[in-house]
C-alpha cells in the first residue's frame, strides 16, 4: 500500500486492521486448524525513493549447478514513482558466505513514467560453488544498486540465496545436487501454546531445530505460506521445505461452513456467484507465495492444495479445473521449481498438473492404485490415527505408511502427521497428533525418531527389489519415573533474548526434581512469577501448569479442562519482552524447593524498574464453540475420508465404499475371510446414525464398531442375524 498521498508535515497515526471473518469468496474455506485474527507476523514500513527496486522484487536462479560450476541468473523489478520516465544503471554483486566477491554484471534499463520494468541479469559463472543442502546450508548474497541518470545511488537491494539442484523423478525419487535423497520429515502448524499464531521468529526457529534434531530433513508447511521467518530458518538451520497454499477442504460439513460452525465447507465454492472471486483469490495468494519465498534455496516444490477433493461433487470439475490453472501459473512465475498437488488420493487429483507430483495422505498410502503411480510422489501424512497427551508411546506411529522402513525406489520420501500438537476447531483427535506437544515438549515418539534417525541400523535390501530398506531396532530410554518430589527446576532456550522488538523470545521448561536432581514424573501445579524487570507470559505477569488430574481444590478450579498443563513432571511456556532489561523469574510449588532464572533482553527502550507500568494479567479463557443441536445439525462424517480394508476383489477398491457415488462399489475378496471395512474420521464427534448402502436387494449380515480417542472398540449396532433385506 503507498501512503505517501496520505501523509502529512507533523505526526501521522497509521492504523492497520484485519478481518477474519469466514468469506465465501476468499481462500482457505475450511481447514482443521483453529483460524485466529489479528497481525501476527512482522510488519514493516518502508520508506524508498521514487525510483527503486520493488519489494520482493528480485529473483535469483541458478542453472546448470554442480561442485564444478553453477549459472546464476538475476531478475530485478523496478518501479519507477516519478511522473517521467527514467533511464538507471543497475548494479548486481554477488558475494560468498565469508563477503568475498564472486562475481558482477552491469546492466542499462529505462522505466516509463509510473510503471515497472524487469531488469534480466545473467551473472558470470560461480566456479566451484558451494552447494546448499541440509547437511551443508550455505548461502551466497546478491546485493543490487539502482543508479539513476546522473550516477547517483537510490536503492540496493540484498538477496540471500543458496545454489543447488533439486530433481524429482518418478521412477527413482528424489535428488538433490545429483544425489539420492529420501525424504524423511514432518508437517509443521505456525501455531504454539499460549501464543497462538503470534509467535516469534526465534519460536519459528526452535521448531524447525527440533524437527532437524529428530532425524528429519524436510518439513511440509501444513497448509498455508508460511512466515518468511519459517522459511528463513530452513534455509539457515538446513531443512528442505514443501511450502503450501491455502486452498484446502476437510470432511464433515455441508457445502458451506464457517470457522464457527465447524471445520468444513466445500474446498470450492458451490455458489457460481462466488466462484470468480475465489479463483482470483486462490491464484492471487500464490503469486504472492512464489514472490515472497522464491528465494528460499530450502524449498524443493510449490505445494498448491491440502485435500481439495473434500468438495461438493457438484464443483468438481471446477476444483481440477482451478488446480491446473495453479499448476501453469506457478510454473510460469517460478520455472525454477516443481509444483505438487497436496492430498491428492481421491478423485483422481493425483493424474492432474502434467506430471505434477503427487502428495499422498492417509490411505493415500497404501492403495494399490497409488503403488508406483507413474508420477513423482511423496507420502505427504503418515501416522495421523494416534493421538495422544505426553508421554504418549516410544514408538513411530506408522499408519498407512506400512512398517516405515521400506522405501521403494519410485517414492521420494515419508512425512509425519504431525510435528507439533497445535489448536484446531476439528476436536481432541486433530490437536494431539504430534510428536511434540502443544508447549513445545517431546512426546516418546520424537524420541523414537531421534533414535531411529539419528542413529541408523542398516537393514538387507527390500526383498521385492523395490529400493532400499532401512530401520532397526531403536533401544527405548529410561523415563522418569514417579517419586518423592523436593524440588522445581527452571531451564531456559536462550538466557539472553537479543532484541525486544517482539522477533524472539525464550522457551521456560519446568521439571520436577527429587533431592538429589534426578527429574521425576511426578506433576503438581507449579505457577510461574515475574518478580522483577520486563517482559509477559501469554497471561501477564505470572502462569500456572496444572496437572490433567487436578481437582477442583485446587487452581484447576478456574481452569476445569488443564489447558495449560504440566504433565509427566514437566511444563513449558514461552516468555517474551517488549522492553530491554534483566527480568527474574521465579517458580513455585507448594511443599516443593523454589527455583528461579534470570532473561536479559537487549535492545531499546530499557525497563524501568517502579516507573514502566508491568502488563496486566489476562486470564486463560478457554474457546468454546456452542452446543450444537443435534436435531438440526446434519454433518455427513464419513465420506471421502480415509479408509482402510481387510481386502479388495478386484475391480473395486475401499475408497469406493465412501466417495458419494452410487455407482461405484467395495466388495471383500472371495477367500477373504475376515471381510471388513474401516473409515476414520479424524477428530471427536457424537454420531446419532450411521447408514449402510448395499449394491443390491439382499439379507447382509454385518455388525458395526467404533472407537474412542484411545483407540478402545465398542459394538454399537449388531446385524449378525437379521431378516432385513432392504
Amino acid at each position: 500500500v503507498d501512503l505517501t498521498p496520505y501523509i502529512h508535515t507533523g505526526d501521522n497515526v497509521l492504523a492497520v486492521r484485519v478481518n477474519n471473518i469466514w468469506n465465501a469468496r476468499v481462500a482457505p474455506r475450511a481447514g482443521d486448524h483453529q483460524f485466529s485474527g489479528g497481525i501476527y507476523r512482522d510488519v514493516w514500513l518502508h520508506v524508498t525513493d521514487h525510483l527503486r527496486v520493488a519489494d520482493n522484487g528480485t529473483f535469483v536462479y541458478t542453472k546448470n549447478e554442480s561442485t564444478a560450476s553453477a549459472d546464476v541468473f538475476v531478475e530485478a523489478e523496478l518501479r519507477n514513482d516519478f511522473n517521467e520516465e527514467k533511464t538507471v544503471e543497475v548494479v548486481t554483486t554477488l558475494y560468498d558466505d565469508a563477503g568475498t566477491e564472486v562475481g558482477s554484471a552491469t546492466s542499462t534499463a529505462t522505466v516509463k513514467a509510473r510503471s515497472t520494468s524487469i531488469v534480466k541479469q545473467q551473472m558470470p559463472g560461480i566456479a566451484s560453488p558451494h552447494l546448499w543442502s541440509p547437511e551443508s546450508p550455505y548461502r551466497y548474497k546478491a546485493v543490487t544498486k539502482v543508479l539513476d541518470g546522473s550516477g547517483v545511488e537510490v536503492d540496493t537491494y540484498t538477496t540471500r540465496f543458496g545454489i543447488r539442484k533439486m530433481e524429482w523423478t518418478a521412477d527413482k525419487g528424489f535428488f538433490l545436487n545429483g544425489k539420492h535423497y529420501y525424504l524423511l520429515g514432518a508437517n509443521v502448524h505456525q501455531d504454539q501454546a499460549g501464543w497462538g499464531d503470534a509467535v516469534t521468529n526465534g519460536a519459528m526457529a526452535r521448531d524447525v531445530q527440533m524437527m532437524k534434531d529428530c532425524g528429519f530433513n524436510c518439513i511440509r508447511s501444513s497448509h498455508y505460506p508460511h512466515d518468511p521467518a519459517f522459511a528463513e530458518a530452513c534455509d539457515s538451520i538446513g531443512v528442505i521445505l514443501f511450502m503450501e497454499m491455502c486452498f484446502w477442504g476437510i470432511g464433515g460439513h455441508g457445502d458451506e461452513g464457517a470457522w464457527g460452525e465447524g471445520p468444513s465447507a466445500s474446498s470450492y465454492p458451490t455458489v457460481e456467484a462466488d466462484q470468480p472471486d475465489f479463483d482470483l483469490s486462490v491464484l492471487s495468494q500464490l503469486k504472492e507465495e512464489i514472490r515472497v519465498h522464491r528465494n528460499s534455496p530450502s524449498i524443493a516444490c510449490w505445494s498448491l492444495s491440502n485435500e481439495p477433493f473434500f468438495c461438493s461433487s457438484s464443483v468438481d470439475d471446477k476444483m481440477k479445473r482451478l488446480l491446473n490453472i495453479e499448476t501453469d501459473s506457478a510454473r510460469f512465475w517460478d520455472p525454477s521449481r516443481e509444483v505438487a498437488i497436496g492430498g491428492s488420493q481421491r478423485k483422481d487429483i493425483d493424474k492432474l498438473g502434467k506430471g505434477a507430483i503427487a502428495f499422498y495422505n492417509g490411505d493415500g498410502a497404501s492403495r494399490s492404485d497409488n503403488q508406483n503411480p507413474g508420477v513423482p510422489n511423496l507420502v505427504s501424512e503418515y501416522g495421523a490415527d494416534y493421538t495422544s497427551d505426553r508421554p504418549g508411546i516410544f514408538d513411530p506411529t506408522w499408519g498407512d505408511v506400512g512398517d516405515g522402513y521400506n522405501r521403494p525406489a519410485w517414492r521420494s520420501g515419508q512425512v509425519k502427521w504431525c510435528g507439533f500438537d497445535h489448536g484446531t476447531i476439528a476436536g481432541y483427535g486433530l490437536a494431539k497428533t504430534g510428536i511434540v506437544d502443544y508447549f513445545r515438549i517431546p512426546k516418546r515418539n520424537y524420541y523414537w525418531y531421534v533414535e531411529a534417525y539419528k542413529k541408523p541400523h542398516p537393514l538387507p535390501p527390500s526383498p521385492k527389489g523395490e529400493g532400499e530398506a532401512f530401520g532397526g531396532n531403536p533401544t527405548e530410554p529410561s523415563w522418569p519415573k514417579a517419586g518423592t518430589a523436593a524440588k522445581v527446576s527452571l531451564s531456559a532456550s536462550q538466557t539472553t533474548i537479543p532484541s525486544c522488538d517482539g522477533t524472539d523470545d525464550a522457551q521456560i521448561l519446568v521439571k520436577i526434581l527429587d533431592s538429589a536432581g534426578q527429574a521425576l514424573s511426578n506433576s503438581p501445579v507449579v505457577t510461574l512469577r515475574i518478580l522483577s524487570g520486563p517482559g509477559e507470559f501469554p497471561t501477564g505477569r505470572s502462569i500456572t501448569f496444572t496437572p490433567p488430574t487436578a481437582t477442583k481444590s485446587t487452581e484447576a478450579s478456574s481452569n476445569p479442562q488443564c489447558d495449560i498443563r504440566i504433565m509427566d513432571g514437566q511444563a513449558a511456556i514461552a516468555f517474551r519482552s517488549y522492553h530491554a532489561g534483566e527480568t527474574v523469574i521465579e517458580a513455585t510449588s507448594d511443599g516443593l524447593e523454589s527455583d528461579q532464572i534470570t532473561i536479559r533482553t537487549l535492545g531499546s527502550p530499557e525497563w524501568r524498574e517502579g516507573i514502566d507500568q508491568p502488563v496486566p494479567d489476562r486470564p486463560y479463557k478457554r474457546y468454546r464453540a456452542e452446543d450444537v443441536n443435534v436435531g438440526t445439525s446434519v454433518m455427513t462424517l464419513a465420506t471421502q475420508r480415509p479408509t482402510w480394508s481387510s481386502s479388495d476383489l478386484v475391480g473395486t477398491n475401499k475408497i469406493n465404499a465412501n466417495d458419494g457415488n452410487t455407482a461405484t462399489l467395495w466388495k471383500p475378496a472371495k477367500d477373504d475371510k475376515e471381510k471388513w471395512w474401516m473409515v476414520s474420521l479424524e477428530g471427536q464427534y457424537t454420531v446419532n446414525r450411521i447408514e449402510l448402502t448395499f449394491p443390491a436387494q439382499g439379507k447382509y449380515s454385518y455388525f458395526v464398531e467404533v472407537a474412542n480417542k484411545d483407540g478402545n472398540w465398542t459394538k454399537v449396532i449388531d446385524q449378525t442375524e437379521t431378516s432385513l433385506t432392504d
